[in-house]
């Protein structure tokens, strides 16, 4: 049966302003329908989520024909502001006559995209209404590019190449450029872990480097000390690892990289803690009398005992990894209050944020708590989490998370954008598809959270983007031309820039190849870097997305008061020709009459029509002019 009714979320002709609401924020919605249907009533439905994730009716509005056309009647409503931040549904309840016979009709949202759909009530997929306290993220980080240091294999300061302070029973390589491998025992448990030397004075010697590249954030892997070479098993949260360095070492980096006008950021790890530690020390490596030691320890209400010692919870069943209480007043002094606490040792030091890792296994509280006493620390601090999906509408253990409404993360790790964007280079997915899913993900945040979002390609836990495209460069050159024209962060993992390949860990953490780098990816990362940071449109504008009817063509505009720039992707290994009507297009605050230039090309449209011929596997980048 075809729609009773006419709506799509997207189209602000339908749904003003588009997207996530501020709490202040009155919004309005339209409807169309056939003058010819006998349509009795046409209801809103606003529904929220009760703890238990049931949902519950917030708003019932009735929609009031406003206007007609020959052919349409046109019906709205003004939704006064939702007050309280929250992940909305909605959807629509039409009354009518149809063939004789009066019927309820219910109406949600397409998957995958903003137009409506006639369901039956038990299956009804409902529109997403994200509503948030306004906040804004400090511009430093929404305006910057980002760069992973995974410390361990990133660089040896020490000129003879010496390991600081290499860890008892550990295994060192003999060449920087070994292949990392694990030494493990019959139940695959790591028996010896294996360290390269990279160390805080190495990323000191490249700042200069990285300044090159034009990177403003410096993201460092953890570094307290751990008894691993990731150093997410933590051992003691207020010291640096002495393989890295020391506090002294760690104040020149913070010192140094913002004399060149880069921030550093640091990964925290509280959701668990390392056995091997002055707070669990199950192997009595440390004075502290430990929890896993006693009952008596001042740390053994951090940690959840069944029967004795070794029956304790850990991260994901990893014995390595006991789980902490978060919320337990001694830790949350230890880590967020206490004047010395590790947020704010650190912080008091020159650090500007944290990256909260798995932040899916940390109490909404926690979070909450350690961002207020950041900004409280530093009005311009940052707070990250490590979310691999849609952030806006994450369920974790029963709990519908609530990072982005204002008071929790300013940005989130972009899986999806890389997941989809890999996709759609590796001909998986079409032009259209990874258009409808950027506009949802859009749709769904917050304007700043979008702004923040981190658009990584690879990361440590994942196979390297290089690696995930073939080995393709061409593939390679327009995934990072995407990252770095795209709304949002640029994440570049180490080694990234240099053409390093990879599969899963721990291939993915090899050492960063110096003096063996592609020199022709790297000098496309150094130019992409700086054309993003010379046109402001691409840090501070907004995107349009533009549906060029070819599948392997992906394209959008970049726009600002400004400035507005047109970008397209062909994938194909065949040349392309776009057509494409920017005047049907194209957003209405903009003029459509002007002339597109590239590379000294000039084309010039007709009413807001013209054709774009594609190389194959080539980008190409347009100035519209007003």
């Amino acid at each position: 049966m075809a729609n009773i009714i006419r709506y799509n979320s997207w189209d602000t002709n339908f749904k003003a302003p588009f997207g996530a609401l501020k709490t202040c924020e009155t919004s309005k919605i339209k409807v169309e329908s056939s003058k010819s249907l006998d349509v009795y009533s046409i209801k809103l439905i606003i529904e929220k989520e009760d703890e238990n994730l049931n949902p519950v009716v917030v708003r019932e509005l009735e929609l009031k024909q406003t206007g007609e056309t020959q052919e349409l009647k046109e019906y709205s409503v003004e939704i006064a502001p939702l007050e309280q931040p929250a992940t909305y549904y909605y959807f629509f309840v039409v009354e009518l006559n149809l063939y004789g016979e009066n019927k309820t009709l219910f109406y949600g949202k397409q998957p995958n995209n903003g137009m409506i759909c006639e369901y039956n009530y038990e299956n009804l997929n409902k529109y997403q209404l994200t509503v948030y306290e306004d906040y804004k993220v400090p511009s430093w980080f929404k305006e910057g590019v980002l760069y992973h240091v995974f410390v361990d294999r990133f660089n040896n300061g020490n000129r003879s190449g010496k390991v600081d302070n290499p860890k008892k029973n550990s295994f060192l390589y003999g060449n920087w450029d070994d292949d990392p491998m694990y030494i493990k025992d019959k139940n695959g448990e790591i028996l010896r872990w294996d360290f390269q030397g990279g160390n805080l004075k190495g990323i000191i010697n490249k700042l200069g480097y990285l300044k090159k590249l034009g990177v403003t954030v410096i993201y460092l892997s953890p570094i307290f000390e751990a008894a691993s070479n990731h150093k997410y098993d933590t051992g003691n949260y207020k010291n640096i690892d002495p393989m890295f360095g020391d506090e002294k070492i760690f104040k020149e980096l913070i010192d140094k990289a913002a004399e060149k006008g880069m921030s550093i950021v640091l990964d925290g790890v509280f959701s668990h803690v390392g056995a091997d530690s002055i707070y669990f020390n199950k192997f009595n490596h440390y004075d502290s009398v430990g929890a896993y030691q006693s009952e008596d320890s001042p740390y053994r209400s951090w940690f959840n005992f069944k029967e004795g010692p070794e029956e304790y919870q850990s991260w994901w069943g990893i014995k390595a990894l006991p789980n902490t209480n978060e919320l337990e007043p001694s830790f949350m002094d230890y880590i967020i209050y206490d004047d010395d606490s590790v947020i704010n040792k650190w912080m008091n030091m020159g650090v500007k944020g944290w990256r909260l890792d798995v932040a899916d296994e940390l109490p909404t509280k926690f979070i909450k708590e350690l961002k207020k006493e950041a900004r409280k620390n530093d009005e311009e601090s940052i707070v990250i989490g490590e979310v691999w999906e849609d952030a806006s509408n994450k369920i974790s253990y029963g709990e519908r998370r609530t990072y982005l409404l204002g008071d929790q993360l300013d940005s989130v790790l972009g899986y999806p954008f890389r997941d989809n964007l890999v996709s759609f280079l590796n001909g998986q997915i079409s032009s259209w598809q990874l258009n409808d899913f950027f506009i949802t993900i859009k749709e769904n945040y917050p304007s700043e959270a979008f702004k923040s979002n981190l658009n990584l390609l690879s990361s440590h836990d994942i196979v390297r983007v290089k690696t995930a495209l073939n080995s393709d460069k061409e593939l390679l050159k327009l995934a990072i031309l995407t990252q770095m024209s795209f709304e949002g962060v640029p994440y570049i993992y180490y080694g990234d820039e240099a053409g390093l390949e990879g599969g899963k860990d721990p291939e993915n953490r090899k050492t960063y190849p110096w003096k063996n780098e592609d020199i022709e990816i790297m000098d496309f990362y150094r130019h992409c870097s700086q054309f993003r940071n010379r046109n402001k449109v691409f840090t501070l504008g907004d995107t349009y997305f533009v549906y060029t009817g070819n599948d392997d063509v992906f394209s959008y505009i970049r726009y600002n008061e400004d400035d507005t720039e047109l970008v397209l992707i062909n994938r194909s290994k065949a040349k392309q020709s776009v057509k494409l009507d920017i005047k049907a297009d194209y957003l209405e605050e903009v003029t459509v009459t002007y002339s597109v230039i590239n590379n000294g090309e000039k084309i010039t449209t007709v009413d807001g029509k013209f054709n774009i011929d594609m190389d194959e596997k080539s980008y190409r980048i347009f100035k519209i002019w007003k």
